[in-house]
């Protein structure tokens, strides 16, 4: 290999690193604690330490499908070459720099999907329309399936016909079953969930067998939760709250981090020395660092200036959260946490202050900043790429 080629991957490398820390300072590190922070459940440090380490594992153990689709799925017909990656980099890196500055959580899947988009086009490569289909109905249907979810939720626990040490359990055993059916890389021989690999040790229908550790694990989680919420009321609505948050960090990893390096698996072809899992874990230190160092600001603005919240609607808006994370990440879609949170934080809002604790105008702001940045990464990558050919 030239070197000037060896220097050009060098430099996509480090492009790539910049925007995994990028992403852990802003969208990744602030958005999945910001709910507990809001509701003093966790202390705004405390909660960028953690969110860290556990968006590292989640990038690890989760981050190859949707790297892959940024990295190969976004245009047909092309690969996007090493100057081509950096451009994507830089892009979506500066844009969402921008956002961290000055408080507005512009969304990283917009900006990497506009660029990429638009270096692939720039380049001859034909539109993934199939792909921008299943993109465009994930982005549109976030905010009312996830503030849907969360305003229903925020309805039925403050609800004296509904005890808490029955709904909350409730909510507890949907999170369990749905945590035995994630996709993790380390299990992959074994049925690539909890609940495939548990099922090896039961003498029946795998299927039957599948479902029955799943439901299971559910039943554990329901119980532990009615069992903590019962003897203390506050601390277990905490800690519930608290594994929420582990949870979603978890999943922004997994799906964060392809925004970062997803981009750079098309170039493996030409390094057979180096694998994805090494890709993945470069990303995941890169989300570590960004998020110990300046995720602090961004948790801040989402918990405090969204909203006034409480754990019981902090609860509200972090289980939808988890639910479409994760589904995202199943499908291999690239997806804003900015929008999945903020839009189950006005859910839970609506149901809970009939929209008093919601800022309009933050809002309006901050729809137009994912609108704005996506249009503006397409023509930036789009015209960066036609001057580099010229």
């Amino acid at each position: 290999m030239e070197p000037t080629t060896i220097l050009l991957f060098a430099a996509a490398a480090v492009a790539s690193l910049f925007m995994a820390w990028v992403i852990g300072a802003g969208s990744s590190g602030a958005t999945p604690f910001a709910p507990a922070v809001g509701a003093n459940a966790i202390s705004t440090m405390r909660a960028a330490f953690f969110v860290g380490i556990l968006g590292f594992a989640g990038a690890v153990t989760q981050g190859g499908s949707v790297s892959e689709a940024v990295g190969s799925g976004l245009v047909d017909g092309i690969s996007l070459p090493v100057s081509g990656v950096i451009v994507v980099l830089l892009i979506g890196a500066g844009l969402m720099a921008i956002g961290i500055y000055t408080g507005y959580p512009i969304a990283t899947a917009f900006t990497v999907t506009g660029s990429v988009v638009g270096v692939g086009l720039a380049l001859g490569g034909d539109p993934a329309w199939g792909k921008y289909a299943e993109i465009g109905a994930v982005w549109v249907l976030t905010p009312f399936v996830g503030g849907g979810i969360a305003y229903g939720i925020a309805s039925v626990l403050p609800r004296p016909d509904v005890p808490e040490d029955v709904s909350v359990p409730l909510l507890a055993g949907l999170v369990g079953t749905v945590v035995a059916n994630l996709e993790f890389a380390f299990l992959a021989s074994a049925g690539g969930t909890l609940a495939a690999a548990g099922a090896t040790a039961i003498p029946f229908d795998g299927t039957a067998a599948t479902v029955a550790v799943s439901l299971g694990f559910g039943a554990v989680a329901a119980a532990v939760v009615r069992w903590d919420v019962s003897r203390d009321e506050a601390g277990g609505l905490r800690r519930f709250l608290l594994s929420l948050g582990a949870l979603v960090a978890f999943s922004a990893g997994a799906s964060q981090v392809g925004l970062a390096v997803g981009p750079l698996f098309p170039l493996l072809e030409d390094l057979p020395t180096v694998s994805p899992i090494a890709v993945l874990l470069g990303g995941g230190v890169g989300i570590l660092v960004g998020s110990w160092t300046s995720a602090p600001r961004m948790i801040k603005s989402i918990s405090q200036e969204y909203a006034s919240l409480g754990p019981r609607r902090s609860i509200a808006t972090l289980v939808p959260s988890f639910l479409i994370a994760q589904t995202a990440v199943l499908l291999g879609v690239p997806v804003s946490f900015n929008e999945i949170i903020v839009s189950a934080i006005v859910g839970s809002g609506l149901a809970v202050t009939g929209g008093d604790g919601v800022s309009p105008q933050k809002l309006r702001f901050t729809v137009a900043a994912w609108v704005g940045s996506f249009i503006l990464a397409f023509g930036l990558g789009y015209g960066s790429m036609l001057l580099l050919d010229l």
